[in-house]
């Protein structure tokens, strides 16, 4: 995904090392576009892996969340500090904001991140039916359509709209090239894009980068996907955001999610 930086316009070759720099590996999610076999499986939508002696996360209402997806670790590529194993789900709701709280996007009253360290494989200790669930109302991928996960490891380097790239290469980098700042800027940001589903790497922001924290990774992004047919508000991006140090502990209390759109 990187090959753009062989060939890199004259005018930002001197700047080569410091954009290989700001490198990171990430695990990009490959949509198979068939729902998985097994319900302990990866996978966008449908029907959660549940153990039958676990609740289906609920809010402080008690109103059952929906579930947006689920990354079965032993199936991805290495990339620590993300565990081997284990079973990673994120849930939603089907409020006007998907369930990110705008005032504090790490309350998890209405969406949840769930990690089940230790997987069943034998389907009579699951939870198979879910007729129990409620009516949804908006949300941004239809009820129970669900499509597989693949994965590779793949490495990008940091893209405008991330935090980090006033970092490594400066607030004003573009304006030093006169009139070419806008082709440049242009340039730039279409071949080092954010974009797509994936774990680790750089987040895609339509806006301005929330963050205020300096420690937080990108845990999880879901995009919106035409084939898949999600749309998250306008041709938006959503992202689950954790600390290195919480996500080595498998603590997933104080998970930061943000989406927006165009």
């Amino acid at each position: 995904m990187m090959e753009w930086m062989e060939e890199l316009p004259e005018a930002l070759t001197p700047f080569r090392e410091k954009l290989l720099d700001s490198k990171r590996a990430f695990i990009e999610i490959i949509p198979t576009l068939e729902a998985p076999a097994q319900p302990w499986q990866s996978c966008f939508g449908g029907y959660p892996y549940l153990p039958k002696d676990m609740p289906f996360p609920t809010s402080p209402e008690g109103e059952h969340l929906f579930f947006l997806a689920q990354i079965n670790l032993s199936e991805v590529p290495e990339l620590p500090p993300f565990p081997s194993k284990g079973i990673l789900q994120f849930y939603i709701f089907d409020d006007a904001f998907f369930g990110m709280d705008p005032e504090d996007p790490f309350v998890q009253d209405h969406f949840r991140v769930v990690y089940h360290a230790d997987v069943i494989t034998d389907r009579s200790g699951l939870q198979l039916d879910f007729s129990f669930l409620r009516d949804y109302g908006d949300l941004p991928v239809y009820p129970h359509l669900s499509s597989g996960m693949e994965f590779e490891k793949e490495e990008e380097i940091v893209p405008l709209s991330d935090r980090f790239f006033n970092r490594h290469l400066g607030a004003d980098f573009f304006k030093q090239f006169g009139e070419l700042e806008w082709p440049l800027y242009d340039y730039y940001g279409e071949q080092a894009s954010s974009e797509g589903h994936k774990m680790g790497g750089y987040a895609h922001f339509a806006q301005e980068d929330p963050r205020q924290e300096e420690n937080l990774m990108l845990l999880f992004q879901m995009d919106t996907d035409a084939e898949m047919e999600t749309m998250w508000g306008d041709m938006g991006t959503a992202k689950f955001f954790i600390s290195e140090e919480n996500l080595s502990r498998l603590d997933f209390s104080r998970v930061m999610f943000y989406w927006d759109a165009y």
